[in-house]
């Protein structure tokens, strides 16, 4: 979402990362290695200037019937110097880029600095929540509604996996209509996305610690892809290298996919429908502009979005601030809506809403 200015002072981004609880060393790295590109590239552009200004010499002593030979070997043996430095600075900014990939977006100042979570900001609590004795929790629900068949579907495709059955892939629909409607409603632009992604642009698109603990891989015939964990993945992808006229801003997308998660790093949530590998999601997704702290001002309207969601269906929750020890990278700040489980007697997120600034 939008953008954020930057510049280049160093002390901001060390500080931002020593909030993260992140490597601040690997700033200085990428300061070394951007300097060592923009040399190597330096070189290689100070060479193709000596290679056109010999070759336009050879054109005039050609023309005046002179001989040329030493100019010309000099040429070709020029010519694979220019080739060599091109790659010499193409596999120097491939280094920087990989270095700089460790480097997150800048932690907004009113995010809560802790590794803990158990430190993160409750802003607010909505609705009632209930705390009477005997109340079933989601797992034993959805068992005795019937909508639900996890043994046969764990036997056939492993933990974590479920049909939807009777009723349930039903209720599954009309939660995606009513919310992509929802969305729709305050001006949102609906779109389905594709369900994977080439290794490079999911690589513009994510943290390189998705691929190991999210991400599927899928090989084809000469490509390999990987299926999305988020529609967010496929629709900042989108725009990747593109540029927008001011008065085309922002731009709304509510998204429909369904999404793919390996869930390696959890352990826990291995009862029920709650975490698991495949499920469908809606996405509120904005590209905005840089200016006027736009995008603080449209990521506040998706929480209002989010939290007129959970009221209309009469769902108690709370809005968190989230630790910056906990933001993914590319989030300069990141909200939860957490619903209230009353069988389990207490809250899990259902909603993030971040505002990844510029970073992607």
């Amino acid at each position: 979402m939008g953008a954020h200015e930057k510049g280049g002072n160093p002390d901001l981004v060390r500080e931002s990362q020593r909030r993260r609880f992140a490597d601040v060393g690997v700033v200085d790295r990428v300061i070394e290695l951007d300097r060592n590109w923009r040399n190597l590239q330096y070189q290689w552009e100070q060479l193709k200037k000596e290679f056109n200004a010999l070759n336009k010499e050879i054109g005039k002593l050609r023309k005046a019937k002179e001989d040329t030979t030493d100019l010309q070997e000099k040429s070709k043996t020029m010519k694979k110097s220019i080739q060599d430095a091109e790659q010499e600075a193409a596999e120097a900014e491939k280094e920087r880029d990989l270095a700089l990939a460790y480097v997150g977006n800048l932690v907004h100042d009113s995010v809560p600095v802790s590794d803990d979570e158990e430190n993160n900001a409750i802003l607010k609590e909505i609705g009632q929540m209930r705390h009477e004795e005997g109340l079933k929790p989601h797992m034993e629900l959805i068992q005795m509604c019937g909508i639900v068949n996890l043994e046969d579907a764990q036997k056939i495709a492993g933990s974590r996996a479920y049909y939807l059955i009777n009723e349930g892939p039903l209720l599954n629909q009309a939660l995606i209509n009513y919310g992509m409607q929802f969305a729709m409603k305050r001006g949102f632009t609906p779109i389905q996305t594709p369900y994977f992604m080439v290794k490079d642009v999911m690589g513009e698109c994510s943290q390189l610690s998705q691929f190991d603990e999210e991400l599927y891989k899928v090989t084809g015939e000469g490509d390999d892809k990987y299926l999305i964990a988020t529609s967010e993945q496929t629709l900042c992808a989108l725009h990747r290298k593109k540029w927008f006229d001011k008065e085309d801003l922002p731009i709304k997308y509510v998204g429909y996919s369904t999404c793919f998660r390996k869930e390696a790093g959890s352990r826990s949530d291995t009862l029920g429908i709650f975490r698991v590998h495949q499920f469908e999601k809606v996405e509120q997704f904005i590209v905005c502009s840089p200016d006027d702290n736009e995008s603080w001002r449209l990521m506040e309207e998706m929480l209002a979005n989010s939290e007129d969601f959970f009221q209309s269906l009469g769902l108690p929750y709370r809005v968190v601030n989230i630790v910056s020890g906990e933001l993914n990278n590319a989030a300069a700040k990141k909200y939860d809506l957490e619903a209230w489980f009353p069988g389990l007697g207490k809250f899990r997120e259902l909603v993030s809403c971040s505002n990844c600034t510029d970073y992607q």
